[in-house]
């Protein structure tokens, strides 16, 4: 019999700050736009997609050297 250990994804520090966001947006305790209160769910994307796009960028780079 093999033991086999599963990872499950999790909640990320971003999720956990978004939903306290949203709730306390909800509730009326902050005036912020939604567009900063939803923040937490769209900058780590944003800076996956720049990383990404600057591998890319590096490795253009070396191929026409």
């Amino acid at each position: 019999m093999s033991k086999t250990k599963s990872k499950s994804g999790g909640v990320t520090f971003a999720t956990v700050v978004g939903i306290i966001f949203v709730i306390l947006k909800l509730t009326h305790n902050v005036d912020w736009k939604w567009i900063w209160v939803l923040s937490p769910f769209w900058i780590g994307l944003v800076l996956w997609v720049l990383f990404w796009i600057a591998i890319g960028l590096w490795i253009n780079s070396i191929n026409n050297k």
